[in-house]
């Protein structure tokens, strides 16, 4: 299978698998008990803790772990949302926002907070200008992901933050796409609060991690979501998931390691594989060719429904949406927000690469969705 949805989630690194396996089998022992075995799995629950942190620039204690990034959202927006309650009711997010973030946002409406839904431009970039106007007295919160899961569109984080620091709003990030992919710095960011997700750096499913801050210039106060122990300093209760935890560590340690030949190496097959598949005659790229990751590329495949060209894909993985829409049968909100037709959402094809991709699999890729497009569209008179 040539894998091409790493958007999605990655492969577990064969290091972080090595990682966890002693947690997972001899030293199973619960992190909160106070006999050597429980002390070396705080003491693993704390390395993992630092390389977490280092990766991202931040301090130890301003990691809560988590059980991926949907909770970590869910912690960080509702979390705020009750804490300062008393100083407004007004949150700033943006139309192409994962559902995580959306969803979040129509239950808080529910509860009485007004939520601003920022448009995007053409190439899914805001417009700090309109931040800038929507941006009230009573607005607690500004949330604006980091790099967009469909399209790889990455916003203009640090402007962002002085913009909401100066009408004195809180600044959260999803980064669930831009975490061990990017260099990112939370103080230099300006960044408040930032969700992330093990398995889209290497790591293993079921564990993420949220960074809140605890100096300044804003120390962050949150409402927990779970009661019931005290772990994580009051912010999260549960047993912690050891194992998960120190697989994501592990995979934090090779995302800072690998992260610069990381990005020159899948940048090259990307363009590649772009450029290629641009070739095809009625294609087009979606969202900015500029300010984007590098390793994804969304492709508009015209007079072809995108179900019809995966099916076709055999023994190749690639995307029409966001994986994190269950069976989902609506077009895509991101790319219906850049002014699509639902039928040219409905040809759309995301092509994530990620670190073990090789060079060998681009032409394989070029050359079936070649043959593909034109069959569908052969089908359909084009």
């Amino acid at each position: 299978m040539i894998y091409l949805d790493n958007n999605a989630t990655t492969r577990l690194d064969p290091q972080v698998l090595e990682s966890m396996m002693p947690f997972l089998t001899d030293n199973f022992a619960n992190a909160a008990s106070t006999h050597p075995f429980g002390l070396s799995a705080s003491d693993a629950v704390k390395t993992a803790r630092q390389q977490l942190a280092d990766l991202i620039e931040a301090q130890p204690h301003e990691i809560v772990f988590t059980s991926g990034a949907t909770e970590a959202i869910n912690l960080a927006i509702k979390g705020v949302a009750e804490q300062y309650s008393s100083k407004g009711k007004h949150i700033i997010t943006v139309q192409t926002e994962h559902s995580a973030v959306l969803d979040v946002c129509q239950y808080l409406e529910t509860k009485g907070f007004e939520i601003t839904y920022l448009p995007v431009q053409s190439d899914g970039l805001i417009s700090v200008d309109q931040l800038r106007s929507a941006l009230r007295k009573d607005t607690i919160l500004v949330s604006i992901m980091a790099v967009n899961n469909e399209i790889g569109v990455i916003q203009p984080l640090k402007m962002i933050s002085e913009i909401t620091h100066q009408a004195g709003a809180l600044f959260m990030t999803d980064a669930t796409q831009a975490v061990g992919k990017l260099p990112l710095n939370v103080d230099e960011l300006g960044i408040d609060l930032m969700p992330m997700s093990a398995h889209k750096f290497h790591g293993p499913k079921g564990v993420g991690a949220l960074f809140v801050r605890q100096r300044r210039p804003n120390r962050v106060k949150l409402e927990a979501l779970l009661h019931g122990g005290g772990h994580e300093g009051g912010k999260r209760s549960g047993t912690l998931n050891v194992a998960g935890i120190v697989g994501m560590g592990k995979a934090a340690e090779l995302a800072q390691r690998y992260l610069k030949t990381d990005a020159e190496r899948i940048g090259k097959l990307r363009d590649t594989l772009e450029k290629q598949l641009l070739q095809i005659p009625q294609t087009r790229l979606n969202g900015s060719q500029t300010h984007r990751l590098y390793n994804v590329t969304n492709i508009l495949f015209e007079g072809c429904d995108s179900d019809a060209l995966i099916m076709g894909l055999e023994n190749m993985a690639v995307s029409n949406g966001s994986a994190c829409t269950s069976a989902s049968i609506e077009p895509s909100h991101v790319l219906m927000a850049l002014g699509m037709t639902e039928t040219e959402a409905f040809s759309c094809i995301r092509f994530s690469l990620g670190r073990f991709n090789t060079e060998a699999e681009i032409p394989q890729v070029v050359e079936t969705v070649k043959k593909v497009v034109g069959e569908l569209r052969a089908m359909s008179g084009r």
